[in-house]
């Protein structure tokens, strides 16, 4: 199986939102890291962005 490449990213936010997102987190049973991406998933989503997929991007660029 391969493995799926993993992007950093790091950013600066207030305190209080950080701890919002990890009540959020702990709700929903994920990491914080994961409740992020989940999160921005949505929005994109509702916004009609597409998010690709490590494999299909990858596909797309060989062929």
């Amino acid at each position: 199986m391969p493995r799926t490449k993993i992007a950093t990213l790091n950013l600066r936010i207030a305190p209080a939102v950080k701890q919002a997102v990890r009540r959020a987190a702990e709700r929903e049973h994920r990491s914080v890291a994961n409740m992020v991406e989940t999160l921005i998933r949505r929005h994109c989503d509702a916004e009609g962005i597409p998010v690709r997929e490590a494999a299909n991007a990858q596909e797309d660029a060989n062929g």
